[in-house]
């Protein structure tokens, strides 16, 4: 008797990430999941922006158009895809994918559901009241400090909602806020009606999850180790998981395509966020990554195995955005010769002249591209020869009206500033809100009961 397998497959690593990918992972081999991950906790707060500008967006919208490229072949493959497109509007998201349905004709032939209750805004206030102080996990301050900023609050739910769209015959599963590993281990829990307390398979399909999280960030895209031996990024083969009812998988895929998979891509994708390597902490359990076995299995083959792990935790991650301040950023690039010391002179130019003005920043950042940037003092001393400098300045305030100020204070160092100014990158630069961050923990018992599932009949 053949063992069966379960594929799942990466379309997207992030929001932003390459548009051929899900394209390719349907038309190019066997799969039976899609699972397209766009969210992150900056994206969740890009995504309230533009819900505060405009209520029927703050989602992946990117996803939509996808979805009428690939809704077809989904529905004559049998292919179930599972994304968090829906970001911190999922059912304006599901309800543009039902619309596209439609106009495709596939009414009554795919099912799409709408997994939502991890929007706890509404809830701010009683949550508050009731002694839940949801303080920053960073700082320890209370949720009150900045109560009346806050945009958005959502809580990071796990595979069950998701299990449960499945179990109802959904074939395109929508969420918000739903942790990038769950929209894998949601799929595996399905398809081998595993135990959800079955600790170790919820750490194997976590880990499955984790490595094709990040799209071909495990299939040789930006990597590390031998970089240049990797062939075909322009036709890059993003990560397939191959998995048995045993908790092991293989990482794989498509064959033909470009891009590797090897002990190395596999590895370094597990590192990738992992912090503590005994306790990778999500709704679902807790992964031990010090239990995990690779072994190469093949040409673009990785074996995955032995994984441990433990119950999850009484508590949920809570993503919180809440509005900061003003910022904008200007450049300018100076070439050689002295390109160095030219922008230097710049920065010392702009900097008196905000002073003169009195406009007063919380924070003013200056970097020298092409001289510490990315490595700072790690990179030894500047070259004073450097052909080209960028200056790179911005600023950050509570104050609008200074910020924008500071934006016309750029363009005119290219006749009132040092010489040889070759690029004033786009023009005056945009005032920006800032949306920052806030995370915090709440009792999963607060949030369990909230989730629901609609699953829409296209």
């Amino acid at each position: 008797m053949t063992e069966r397998i379960v594929r799942v497959a990466a379309g997207q690593g992030f929001w932003g990430d390459w548009l051929e990918a899900p394209v390719r992972q349907v038309q190019d081999g066997p799969i039976d999941y899609l699972m397209m991950d766009y969210l992150a906790e900056v994206t969740m707060s890009i995504m309230q922006k533009q819900k505060s500008r405009d209520p029927k967006f703050g989602y992946a919208r990117d996803f939509v158009p996808l979805m009428e490229r690939i809704l077809p072949a989904i529905a004559a493959k049998g292919i179930k895809v599972t994304s968090n497109a829906g970001g911190v509007n999922p059912r304006a998201c599901a309800e543009a994918v039902r619309e596209v349905a439609r106009k495709l004709g596939l009414s009554g032939k795919v099912r799409i559901a709408l997994v939502s209750g991890d929007d706890i805004l509404p809830r701010l206030d009683d949550l508050l009241a009731r002694g839940h102080d949801l303080r920053d996990m960073d700082t320890g301050r209370p949720l009150s400090d900045i109560r009346d900023r806050v945009l958005s609050a959502n809580a990071y739910l796990g595979m069950a909602p998701i299990v449960e769209a499945l179990r109802r015959g959904a074939q395109v599963v929508i969420t918000g806020r739903v942790t990038d590993t769950g929209l894998t281990l949601g799929p595996l829990f399905h398809e081998f009606g595993w135990n959800p307390d079955d600790w170790d398979r919820v750490a194997a399909g976590t880990v499955a999850g984790h490595i094709i999280e990040c799209g071909a960030q495990s299939s040789g895209g930006n990597l590390l180790r031998d970089w240049r031996k990797v062939k075909g990024l322009a036709n890059p083969g993003f990560p397939i998981v191959e998995a048995r009812a045993d908790g092991s998988f293989l990482v794989t895929k498509h064959p033909g395509t470009g891009g590797v998979v090897n002990l190395a891509s596999v590895t370094e994708q597990l590192v990738y966020e992992m912090g503590d390597p005994h306790s990778y902490i999500t709704p679902d359990g807790v992964a031990d990554f010090t239990s995990i076995q690779l072994a190469q299995a093949g040409k673009d083959r990785v074996r995955v195995s032995g994984i441990r792990g433990g119950p999850r935790t009484d508590k949920l991650k809570v993503s919180i955005a809440y509005f900061y301040g003003y910022k904008a950023v200007g450049t300018l690039v100076y070439s050689w010769p002295e390109a160095y010391d030219k922008a230097r002179a710049a920065d010392r130019i702009l900097r008196q002249r905000l002073k003169d003005l009195g406009l007063e920043f919380e924070q003013i950042l200056t970097e020298f591209v092409g001289v510490d940037a990315t490595h700072g003092p790690l990179s030894g001393p500047p070259d004073p020869e450097a052909p080209e400098v960028q200056l790179r300045i911005g600023v950050r305030g509570k104050d609008k009206a200074a910020v924008e100020r500071f934006t016309r204070e750029i363009a005119p160092l290219v006749l009132t500033g040092p010489p040889s100014v070759t690029g004033f990158a786009g023009g005056r630069p945009e005032v920006q809100e800032v949306v920052a961050y806030w995370p915090a923990l709440i009792d999963r018992t607060e949030i369990e009961p909230q989730v629901r599932v609609e699953v829409l009949d296209a």
